[in-house]
């Protein structure tokens, strides 16, 4: 007969890396550096998350939401892309390229619609050769959060979604929020939803200033040297889930 089968015990202190308490910041996969390194210092994972949705919250555009996002766009490995989905402005492409942006690697979205952009979204991700994909979006429920989550998650890529102040008290997904504040030469970052415990105050970042598009002269509408591509993104009609991203002018 054999012998009976014997249960080996553990002490507690053994099984504490299998658990996290509340009052910690969660132990997470490595995440991708925001080149801020006083954020890096509170985000589990010491960066934006992999495979995660992240939320960055603004009261209006332009308060330095761009700026620091500015690292993650500057380090597109190559064949890879960063896709920017439905900008509120036409980003400008020499201010761009002299921040260090490689502009072959990023692909600007235009989308007629929030519907739209969260498609647009999911195709990026679904296409696996994303590093990063960073979109403006005012509306999603939460159900249309859930499925980008999903796809972040499935594709192992860092998504961004930039949304209004408004939507904080909404419930949301995202396994990162953030709110900013404009502040002299920076933005004050509050941590709204992390896995660990809240912060006592803002994080305060410098962000450098990124020259501003200049107007379009009578005699001209575009920027000599605009190598930023352009994609208009719609479904196919007769299509629920199309294999791939349709690019267009218009």
């Amino acid at each position: 007969m054999a012998p009976p089968a014997v249960s080996v015990l553990r002490s507690p202190d053994a099984l504490q890396h299998l658990v996290w308490r509340g009052d910690q910041v969660a132990s997470a996969a490595p995440g991708i550096a925001t080149g801020h390194a006083a954020l890096d210092a509170v985000l589990p994972g010491k960066g934006w998350p992999v495979g995660a949705l992240t939320e960055i919250l603004v009261p209006h555009t332009g308060v330095g939401e761009l700026g620091l996002i500015l690292p993650l766009l500057q380090r597109v490995p190559e064949r890879r892309w960063a896709v920017c989905i439905a900008p509120p402005g036409q980003l400008y492409a020499p201010a761009l390229s002299s921040a260090g942006i490689p502009l072959e690697r990023l692909l600007l979205v235009d989308a007629e619609s929030p519907a739209h952009a969260r498609w647009a979204a999911r195709q990026s991700l679904n296409s696996h050769s994303c590093a990063a994909v960073v979109m403006w979006l005012a509306e999603a429920d939460n159900g249309a959060l859930r499925r980008l989550q999903l796809a972040a998650e499935e594709s192992a890529t860092t998504l961004i979604l930039i949304r209004p102040a408004t939507v904080a008290g909404q419930p949301s997904p995202a396994v990162l929020r953030l709110a900013l504040t404009a502040r002299d030469g920076g933005v004050d970052v509050r941590v709204l939803k992390r896995r660990g415990p809240q912060l006592a105050g803002p994080v305060a970042i410098d962000l450098p200033r990124l020259p501003v598009r200049p107007a379009p002269s009578p005699q001209s509408t575009q920027p000599s040297g605009h190598a930023v591509i352009h994609a208009l993104v719609r479904p196919l009609p007769a299509r629920s889930a199309p294999a791939g991203l349709r690019t267009g002018a218009g």
